[in-house]
């Protein structure tokens, strides 16, 4: 027991370095993608209530795909399908050169367009939540399009659509593991790099189930405290 515990140590001797990195780089993946991911849903979610037929339609077609398509091709359509792409492009303006696209960059852009096609979803879920009225009241007191959206829809938006958000934001803190396959150095890496460095798998894929569940209970605490916060003007009313 005593050298198992040796080989997650910080230093020459132990791990735990690349494991620390590895969960570093793990949570910045997320986190990265987090914010890109929820832009990118809001425009898709309000281009699906648009009253334009086209702009539907392609925000339809869109969402199609990226929830029919499994994750993990999605990850190798944007980290091989970009490299060819820009290798082409280069070959037409005569440059002969070979671009590799950065793994932490191609796997923060894939995993955005899966998560903000779910969160699409949850946001139109939300706007469907929010009466006519409040839209119709903004108007009423002078304010704009983009005020009323803002002051009066977006705080409610917000709100309704927390909870399906926050279910999305505990499937990508696992979905970041996929990156580990075009070599960025994640939790999941690292770990298999030291299981087969020691002969040890079990012990290391078992810690790092351990650490995705300690980062799952830490996000789900957060978020509980998030909703609360956000409904704190229904308990004062």
């Amino acid at each position: 027991m005593n050298e198992l515990w040796t080989l997650i140590s910080f230093g020459d001797q132990g791990w735990g370095d690349e494991i620390a990195e590895g969960v570093l780089v793990t949570i910045s993946l997320a986190l990265a993608t987090l914010p890109f991911g929820l832009l990118l849903g809001f425009i898709i979610a309000l281009a699906k209530k648009s009253e334009e037929p086209s702009l539907r339609m392609a925000a339809n077609i869109y969402t199609t795909i990226f929830r029919g398509l499994p994750e993990l091709l999605t990850l190798f359509l944007v980290y091989y399908g970009v490299q060819i792409g820009i290798q082409e492009l280069a070959k037409l303006i005569g440059l002969n050169m070979y671009i590799e696209v950065n793994s932490f960059v191609a796997g923060m852009v894939a995993l955005a367009l899966v998560f903000s096609s779910y969160a699409s979803e949850a946001f139109l879920s939300a706007f469907r939540g929010i009466p006519q009225g409040q839209y119709e009241g903004g108007f009423a007191l002078g304010m704009s399009r983009f005020k009323t959206m803002r002051l009066v829809v977006m705080p409610q938006l917000i709100r309704l659509a927390l909870p399906a958000l926050g279910n999305l934001w505990l499937i990508l803190l696992k979905e970041t593991a996929l990156v580990s396959v075009i070599g960025l150095s994640d939790l999941v890496r690292q770990a298999g790099i030291a299981a087969r460095v020691t002969k040890e798998p079990f012990f290391f894929f078992g810690i790092a189930c351990l650490i995705y569940l300690v980062l799952a209970m830490i996000s789900s605490a957060g978020l509980t405290r998030i909703e609360s916060w956000s409904k704190r003007g229904d308990v004062a009313r």
